[in-house]
Formats: C-alpha cells, sequence, structure tokens
C-alpha cells in the first residue's frame, strides 16, 4: 500500500461524490481496479486494509500492534511502478495489485501510518505490505452520510459509484466497454458537482514514497 494526495471534495476517477473523501478512500491498481480510465467494477467497493510490515526499510518494520482501515474505493492509481502489475507481471515488490491510500487528509488522523523515527530517521516507509479483506460497505465510516455515497449525478455516463456494489450493481470496465452507459449509481444524497470530462493522471514515484498525482 501506497499513499497519494487527494484534494478534499475532489471528485476522482469513479465519479463518487465529492463529499466521499470526507471519510477514507483509495485508489486502487488499474489490473484490481479493472479499467484503465474513468470507472471500473471495483468503483465503491470497500476493504479492510491491514498494515503487516514496512518494505524498502532496511530492516523490514513489523509494528505491533498493527492498524487497520477500511475504505471505499473512488480512484483509479494507473501504471507504471507499484501500481503497473499486469496479469502476466507483478509490480517491483511481486504484487499484483496496490491500495493507494489517500492520506494525508482530514478523514484520517495525522500520525495514523506508524513511525520509529529514533530507529529509521524517518517518519514517512512510503510502502506497506499488508492484508486485505472485501467487506460491506456498511461497515465504511461514510455509510450514513448518504451526501458521501453513490456517484455525482450530473455527469453520466462518465460515472459510476455504487453506495454498495453488488452481483447486480456492479460497474463495468471504462476501458473495455467505451460508450456503454453504467448504471444510475446516484442517490438521494448525491450533490451536482462540475467536473472536467477528462482527467489526466500521473504516477510517479520517489524514494520510499509513491504517490499518484492529478492534473487537468
Amino acid at each position: 500500500m501506497t499513499h497519494y494526495d487527494l484534494p478534499k471534495d475532489y471528485v476522482a476517477s469513479c465519479g463518487c461524490t465529492g463529499k466521499s473523501t470526507h471519510y477514507p478512500t483509495a485508489a486502487l491498481s488499474h489490473l484490481a481496479y479493472g479499467s484503465t480510465a474513468a470507472y471500473g467494477p471495483s468503483c465503491g467497493r470497500c476493504f479492510n486494509l491491514t498494515l503487516l510490515n514496512t518494505i524498502y526499510s532496511d530492516p523490514q518494520w513489523y509494528p505491533n500492534p498493527t492498524k487497520s482501515i477500511v475504505v471505499k474505493i473512488t480512484d483509479l492509481c494507473p501504471g507504471p511502478g507499484l501500481c503497473g502489475a499486469t496479469e502476466g507481471s507483478p509490480n517491483s515488490v511481486g504484487a499484483y495489485l496496490n491500495f493507494d491510500l489517500a492520506y494525508p487528509s482530514t478523514a484520517i488522523h495525522e500520525g495514523w501510518y506508524p513511525a520509529n523515527i529514533s530507529y529509521y530517521g524517518y517518519d514517512d516507509f512510503g510502502v506497506w505490505n499488508i492484508s486485505y479483506q472485501s467487506i460491506s460497505c456498511s461497515q465504511w465510516a461514510g455509510w450514513k452520510d448518504k451526501g458521501a455515497l453513490g456517484s455525482v449525478p450530473d455527469q453520466n455516463p462518465g460515472v459510476c459509484c455504487p453506495a454498495e456494489p453488488n452481483a447486480t450493481l456492479t460497474c463495468p470496465s471504462y476501458s473495455e466497454q467505451y460508450g456503454d452507459w453504467p448504471p444510475d449509481t446516484t442517490t438521494s444524497g448525491s450533490i451536482p458537482h462540475l467536473r472536467a470530462p477528462q482527467i489526466t493522471l500521473l504516477s510517479f514515484s520517489i524514494l520510499f514514497v509513491m504517490a499518484c498525482n492529478f492534473t487537468h
């Protein structure tokens, strides 16, 4: 897992409401996301992520106790780098998917990531090995906030973000089905939000830090 900057109230690739950023969210690498642009089958899904150990530090650190967080997938983390795995090739640390946590964020308290400055000399390890579990979005912190659920109502067919994805309500892959009209995933709490029709995403990595940045 890595982390990246996502502005508060920003409407990201899935088209989830801007208020979703008031709660923990994450981007997902394109192979697991299911699309290389806009929305994909993972949009709106919720996961419980648990930190296991640092990857690039020497030695690796296994904090005890561990920390977990429930996130909603609202964004795409494109390749290359840690989000660049393909069906035939894992990423640079041998994994086929990567969660990119929107952090720092008002939705996650400062200092959520464990640190050991006295030993390592820095407080941001950048990349973590994690375990993950797909769970009901009723366990997500934003579940009871209607304004944080669903997709923005003024951008169809360019958005798809179910409040609770299931077997009958899952987003198609935008990159595989370009032009298909996605299911209506707006909710009664969705608030109109204007957004540029196309977003260019740039992924880059620096030592111990991996982030996805966005420019219009």
